[in-house]
């Protein structure tokens, strides 16, 4: 096709995950993209680097049992839509467990170098204030919770709604030189190793019950990064929570939450520790983890003072400290069509997280399905969404149409968005045996992936 062939650009807004993965979908389609980044232009509160797909939370993707999990199984669907996002996590994956946990830094520079070598795809770094010129007729606003100030007020304003928004925490991460390792030691829960893995993936300190209950003492009197008075009333995100706030809800919460010691051994004793921190590989060269679990809002000197009584932890260096930051979403249900369309302006198509999706894997998906749709709409057809059995179709359908907007909350992807599974065939003479747990996550995934693939192989965006 000559360049004067080519149809009119689409534009995306916003280089992170689902920016990336839906500017790449839309040039396997044959559609030029111009994708905007703000970065370094202007930052942001949470990222370090002007990267591409920066992650900023955590460098874990989750589960990787497509079999057992709703996530593993968006990671497989994913792999078999060609997405970019996961080609670059499994290139730049590190021992984990069952998790697929990355090279943070490893895996931007791998999206960033295939978006840079994509002669459809042109990058520009300039931020994009206030709402797109009329000319950008098919957009894709794919700012993440971090949206630029001047452009979350115009979609307000645009909206004619307030903004939902809630808090966000990031974890500390530490030099595995300065971790004592005659009071930890490496194991998985379980001893389960995940791909590129042994069965002993995680770092771990161990806590006593004195141990432990002065631990959660002093994070509970610790000095707290304090709110401005208009954000006193944003939520929290349950499955992103300040450690603090777990700490709140009882002295026993974080031993039922990232402090469980179940499935771990302390070679030191023999037994099993009354509660154990669990730190994760965070880069390649194994050099940096982060620790599972503890998003914080303490103040940096307090994160460094109270995090140095784990044993094990006593001189820790930390290459970053936690924080805290303030997310944004729009109400999905209310204000997006089925197509990801502004109703009020059905040029702007929503993506990522700011659509109300929780987690960087469903970010990436929603950005994937966004750019797909964006491209065929481009080139004057439109896209049969995969079907709702699917993790994808079932993320979809629950922010355009399956959730109330009354009560809209971020959602990570799981089995209840799902439709139920039927009764396997009785046999002669018995009634029909309901499935459930383990055997109805694994016949949902079966479904899935069948459905998918059934579903590749009608659209012409089959998986490469």
């Amino acid at each position: 096709m000559m360049t004067s062939d080519l149809p009119a650009p689409v534009h995306v807004i916003g280089g992170g995950l689902a920016g990336s993965e839906a500017a790449w979908q839309i040039a396997r389609l044959g559609v030029p993209v111009v994708l905007h980044e703000m970065r370094p232009t202007r930052g942001t509160d949470a990222h370090q680097t002007d990267g591409l797909a920066e992650l900023v939370c955590s460098n874990s993707l989750r589960s990787d049992d497509a079999e057992n999990n709703a996530v593993g199984l968006l990671h497989e669907e994913m792999r078999r839509c060609g997405s970019l996002i996961i080609r670059a996590a499994d290139a730049n994956r590190v021992p984990a467990g069952s998790a697929l946990a990355v090279d943070r830094d490893g895996f931007s520079q791998a999206v960033e170098a295939e978006i840079n070598s994509e002669p459809l795809i042109t990058v520009e770094r300039s931020e994009v204030a206030g709402l797109p010129p009329a000319e950008w007729d098919n957009v894709i606003l794919a700012t993440g919770p971090l949206t630029s100030p001047d452009l979350a007020a115009a979609i307000a304003a645009l909206t004619d709604e307030s903004s939902l928004a809630f808090f966000d925490a990031i974890a500390p991460i530490v030099h595995k030189e300065s971790i004592d390792f005659s009071k930890a030691w490496f194991q998985s829960r379980y001893d389960k190793a995940g791909p590129g893995g042994d069965g002993a993936d995680y770092i771990n300190c161990p806590l006593d019950q004195t141990q432990y209950e002065t631990f959660i003492a002093e994070l509970l009197a610790a000095d707290k990064i304090e709110f401005h008075e208009w954000e006193a009333n944003t939520p929290y995100f349950e499955g992103c929570m300040p450690v603090e706030i777990m700490a709140s809800r009882g002295p026993e919460t974080l031993r039922f939450g990232p402090m469980k010691p179940v499935g771990l051994t302390d070679p030191n004793t023999g037994t099993r520790a009354h509660a154990v921190i669990q730190l994760r590989q965070d880069n390649a060269l194994g050099t940096l983890y982060n620790i599972v679990g503890f998003q914080t809002k303490m103040r940096h000197g307090e994160q460094v003072r109270v995090l140095r009584m784990v044993p094990g932890l006593e001189n820790a260096e930390f290459a970053r400290l936690g924080g805290l930051h303030r997310n944004t979403f729009i109400n999905s249900p209310r204000l997006l069509d089925s197509r990801l369309r502004l109703k009020t302006d059905p040029r702007l198509r929503f993506a990522g997280q700011i659509t109300g999706v929780e987690g960087y894997v469903e970010s990436a998906a929603i950005g994937l399905l966004a750019g797909r749709l964006a491209a065929t709409e481009r080139l004057g057809s439109e896209m049969e969404f995969p079907p709702e059995t699917t993790a994808l179709g079932a993320l979809i359908g629950h922010i355009t149409t399956g959730a109330d907007a009354k009560s809209f909350q971020p959602m990570n992807v799981n089995f209840g968005l799902f439709p139920v599974i039927e009764p396997e065939p009785a046999e002669e003479g018995k009634k029909r045996r309901k499935l459930k747990g383990a055997d109805r996550k694994r016949a949902m995934s079966r479904r899935a992936l069948t459905d998918l693939d059934q579903w590749l192989a009608k659209d012409r965006l089959a998986a490469e």
